[in-house]
C-alpha cells in the first residue's frame, strides 16, 4: 500500500516534464503571476463586500460606499483581465511544450532499429504520439496551473476568514479534513482507473489500426463478424474503464457538495446567533462568509477533478518517455563519410538472429565485384531478405564483418551509408501524395525535370503521363489508386532517380501484368547497368543475366556460379531449383 501511495504522483517525472519549459519560462513566469493575482483578487472581493455592508449599508451610511464599489469594480476588471492571460498563455505553453515532445518523440522514432517495429504495435505509436500528446498539454492548460490557483485561493480565503472572525472560521475548518481525506481515496483509486483507460485506448487505437490497414484480408476470408465481435469486446472494455471514473467522480462530488452545503448552514446558523445575541459576528462577515465557502470548497474538489486531468496526462508523459528512453537506435558511431562508392562489397563469416539463439544467418561470405550482379535465390526463410536488411544496417549483426570498399559498414555514418545504396522492395509502400513527391520523398535536390528524363531513361515515362495529372497524379494512402505492377515502377524510378552506386532490388512480380511486367524487366535491366546491384530474383531473365548467383538455403551459402555452371551440377540445389520452379518459365 505504501507503495501505491508513493505513486500518486511521480515527483521525478513532473520534474523532467518542467525541464520543457526553459525556452518558455518567461511565459511560465507570466502566467504564474496571473495565478497569483486571480487568486489575491478573488480572495480580496468578500472582503471588500463585507466592509461596503457593515460600514456602509448596515450604518446607513453614504459616505465612502462609492469608493467600496469602484474597489470591487477595478477587482472584477483585473480578475478578467489576468483570466484572459492565464487561459490564453497557459494552453499556449502546453501546446508549445506538447509541439517540443512530440518533435523529439518523432525524430526519436526516425532512428528506431527496423526490430523496434517488429516487436511494437503501430496503433499504440500512434496513440503515444497522438492522443498522449494532448493529455500532457492538458497539464498546463488544465491541470498543474489550475491547481496551483485553487490552492493559493484556498490559502488566501482562508486567512480572510481567520481574520474576519476565527470563531466562524474553526466551523469551515474542522470539515476541511474529511475533505482532504475523501479528495486523498479519490485520487488514488483515480490514477488506477486513468491508467486502465489508457491502456484501454492503446487497445482500441491498435485493433482499429490493424483492421482498417487489412481490410482486405478480412473481407477476403469472410472475417467481419467475427472482428466485429472482437472489437465490441475491446470496446465495452474502454467504455467499462470510463465508467469506473465515472463512478468514483460520482461518489466524491455529492459528497464534497453536501459537505459544503453543511458547512454553509453551520455557518448560517451559528454566525446568525452569534449576530443577534452577542454581535461577535456581523451581517458582513455573515455574507462574506456565505461568499467565501464555496470559494474554499469549490476549489478543493476542483482540484480533486484537476488532479484528474494532471494524473493523465503524467500517465501519457510516462508512456511517452518511456519510448524517448527506449536505446533502440542503431548505434551511429561511424566517422567516415562514404560521398560515393566503387561497389565491392564483402561478407565474411557473417552471423545474425532476428531472435536471441535462432540465427537466420550462419555464417555467410561472398564477395561482389564493383559494377556487377549478383543474384540471390532460394526458398522462402532462406536469409535472402536478410542480406539485404544487413548491407543497409537495418539489423546489427551477431559477428563477422560487412565491408564496402574494403571499410567495414559500422565505420561509415549511417546517412552516407544509406545515401549510396537504393532499394526496391518486394512490398512497395507509397504515401498518400503524388508521384512526384512518392518519387523524390520531397527531396529538394531532385527536382521534376531531373525525374522525367530518368523516368525516361528507364521506359516508364509514358505510363505516368497517361495517369490524370502525369506526376501530380495523387496515388492515395498506401498507392491504393495504382496496380502493383504500377507501384513497383514507381518505386523503380525513386531508387533510379538517386544515381545509387549500390543497388538492391527485390524485384517480385507475383500478381503483375505482362504489360508491367515487361517495364519492370527494362527497367531492370536499364538501372542495373554499370553498378553493383544485389538482386533477389523471382524471374529467370535476371537470374540467367547475372555475373553470379548465391543459391541460399537455411541461412547458409550452398552453391555460387553463373546460370550454366550451376545447371551442370548434377544433383546441385540449384538445378533442382530451377526444375521445380524456372524450367517452365523458359519454355514458354
Amino acid at each position: 500500500m505504501s507503495k501505491q501511495k508513493e505513486n500518486i504522483f511521480d515527483l521525478g517525472l513532473f520534474k523532467r516534464l518542467l525541464t520543457f519549459i526553459k525556452p518558455y519560462r518567461w511565459v511560465f513566469y507570466g502566467t504564474l503571476f496571473a495565478v497569483i493575482g486571480l487568486a489575491i483578487f478573488g480572495a480580496l472581493r468578500p472582503l471588500v463586500l463585507q466592509q461596503a455592508i457593515d460600514n456602509n449599508i448596515t450604518a446607513k451610511e453614504v459616505e465612502g460606499f462609492l469608493i467600496y464599489i469602484i474597489t470591487m469594480l477595478v477587482l472584477l476588471i483585473l480578475e478578467v483581465i489576468l483570466q484572459l492571460i492565464f487561459i490564453y498563455y497557459a494552453t499556449w505553453l502546453g501546446q508549445s511544450v506538447v509541439r517540443d515532445i512530440r518533435v523529439k518523440l518523432f525524430k526519436h522514432i526516425l532512428g528506431f532499429k527496423m526490430k523496434y517495429y517488429d516487436n511494437s504495435s503501430v496503433g499504440v505509436l500512434i496513440t503515444r504520439a497522438v492522443t498522449d500528446m494532448e493529455r500532457i498539454a492538458d497539464i498546463f492548460s488544465q491541470g498543474l496551473f489550475m491547481i496551483f490557483s485553487d490552492i493559493l485561493k484556498m490559502m488566501f480565503v482562508g486567512g480572510i476568514m481567520v481574520y474576519m472572525n476565527w470563531r466562524l472560521s474553526i466551523i469551515v475548518f474542522l470539515t476541511l479534513p474529511v475533505v482532504l481525506f475523501a479528495t486523498k481515496i479519490f485520487q488514488r483509486y483515480m490514477k488506477k482507473a486513468f491508467e486502465e483507460v489508457r491502456n484501454e485506448v492503446s487497445n482500441l487505437n491498435s485493433f482499429v489500426q490493424e483492421r482498417v490497414t487489412g481490410m482486405k484480408i478480412l473481407q477476403l476470408f469472410t472475417r467481419e463478424n467475427a472482428e466485429y465481435n472482437n472489437f465490441k469486446t475491446i470496446n465495452e472494455r474502454h467504455k467499462k474503464g470510463w465508467l469506473k471514473t465515472v463512478w468514483y467522480n460520482s461518489i466524491f462530488f455529492p459528497i464534497a457538495e453536501v459537505l459544503s452545503s453543511l458547512t454553509l448552514g453551520l455557518v448560517v446558523w451559528y454566525g446568525g446567533l452569534n449576530a443577534v445575541l452577542d454581535q461577535t459576528a456581523t451581517l458582513g462577515d455573515l455574507i462574506a462568509f456565505v461568499m467565501m465557502i464555496p470559494m474554499i470548497f469549490r476549489p478543493l474538489y476542483q482540484i480533486a477533478n484537476k488532479f484528474n486531468t494532471l494524473q493523465m496526462g503524467m500517465v501519457a508523459a510516462d508512456r511517452v518517455f518511456k519510448i524517448l528512453d527506449t536505446t533502440s537506435n542503431i548505434e551511429d558511431s561511424g566517422k567516415i563519410i562514404a560521398s560515393h562508392f566503387n561497389g565491392d562489397i564483402r561478407f565474411n563469416n557473417v552471423r545474425f538472429s532476428y531472435v536471441k539463439d535462432e540465427e537466420v544467418l550462419k555464417g555467410v561470405s561472398f564477395n561482389v565485384k564493383a559494377g556487377t550482379t549478383v543474384a540471390i535465390v532460394g526458398a522462402t526463410g532462406a536469409g535472402k531478405s536478410t542480406i539485404i536488411n544487413l548491407l543497409n544496417r537495418f539489423y546489427d549483426i551477431n559477428s563477422g564483418e560487412i565491408l564496402i570498399d574494403n571499410i567495414n559498414v559500422k565505420n561509415l555514418t549511417l546517412t552516407s551509408l544509406r545515401n549510396q545504396i537504393a532499394v526496391v522492395l518486394q512490398d512497395v509502400f507509397l504515401f498518400a501524395d503524388t508521384i512526384l513527391n512518392n518519387i523524390t520523398l520531397n527531396n529538394p535536390n531532385i527536382s521534376e525535370a531531373e525525374v522525367q528524363q530518368a523516368a525516361k531513361q528507364i521506359g516508364i515515362h509514358d505510363f505516368i503521363m497517361s495517369l490524370p495529372n502525369g506526376y501530380h497524379y495523387n496515388v492515395k494512402e498506401r498507392g491504393v489508386m495504382l496496380s502493383s505492377g504500377q507501384r513497383q515502377l514507381i518505386a523503380f524510378l525513386r531508387a533510379y532517380v538517386t544515381n545509387p552506386c549500390i543497388l538492391i532490388l527485390d524485384e517480385a512480380t507475383s500478381s503483375v501484368d505482362s504489360y508491367s511486367e515487361q517495364l519492370i524487366q527494362d527497367a531492370t535491366d536499364k538501372i542495373t547497368k554499370g553498378r553493383t546491384s544485389i538482386v533477389i530474383a523471382h524471374r529467370l531473365a535476371t537470374i540467367k543475366k547475372a555475373d553470379n548467383i548465391i543459391v541460399m538455403d537455411a541461412g547458409q551459402i550452398v552453391e555460387q556460379g553463373t546460370h550454366a555452371v550451376l545447371l551442370k551440377k548434377e544433383g546441385g540445389y540449384y538445378k533442382n531449383l530451377y526444375e521445380v520452379q524456372f524450367m517452365h518459365e523458359e519454355m514458354v
